[in-house]
C-alpha cells in the first residue's frame, strides 16, 4: 500500500471513530434529556441538547486530529468555530430531517433513533466535504 493510500485509510478510520463518538455522544444525550426533562416539546429539546454535545466534540476531535489545525489568535478560533456551526447547520438539517422523519413514520423510540443515526452518518460525510473546503482550508 502506498504512502497516500495508507494516510487515506488512516484519515477515514479515524474521522470514522471520531463521529462515532461524536454519535454516541448526541445520541446519548438526547436519550438523558428523554429520561430527566418531562416539560414541553422533549423530542425537540433532545435534539437540540444532542445537536451541541456532539458539535462540540466533534469539532474539538476534527480541529486537533483531522485538520490539524492550529487558531492564530482567539479571535481565529472564534471565526472558525462559527464557520464550522455554519457548515453544521447544513448537516444538522439532514440529521434532524431524518430523525424526524422516522419519528413520523414509525412512531418509536427505536425508529427514531436509528434515523437519527442514518441522518448523522450522511451529515457527517457532507460535513468533512464542507469542512475541508470552507473551514479548516
Amino acid at each position: 500500500m502506498n504512502t497516500i493510500a495508507a494516510s487515506r485509510t488512516s484519515l477515514i478510520a479515524w474521522y470514522t471513530l471520531f463521529a462515532l463518538i461524536s454519535m454516541a455522544g448526541n445520541l446519548g444525550s438526547q436519550k438523558l434529556v428523554w429520561l430527566v426533562y418531562s416539560g414541553p416539546f422533549p423530542i425537540t429539546f433532545g435534539l437540540c441538547v444532542g445537536t451541541g454535545v456532539g458539535l462540540v466534540i466533534k469539532y474539538a476531535l476534527d480541529k486537533v486530529w483531522i485538520f490539524r489545525y492550529e487558531h492564530q489568535s482567539v479571535a481565529h478560533g472564534v471565526e472558525t468555530f462559527s464557520r464550522y456551526v455554519a457548515m453544521g447547520l447544513i448537516t444538522t438539517a439532514i440529521f434532524w430531517g431524518m430523525e424526524f422523519g422516522a419519528q413520523a413514520l414509525f412512531r418509536t423510540e427505536i425508529a427514531r433513533l436509528a434515523g437519527g443515526a442514518l441522518g448523522l452518518v450522511l451529515g457527517y460525510f457532507t460535513k468533512y466535504q464542507l469542512d475541508k473546503r470552507f473551514v479548516f482550508a
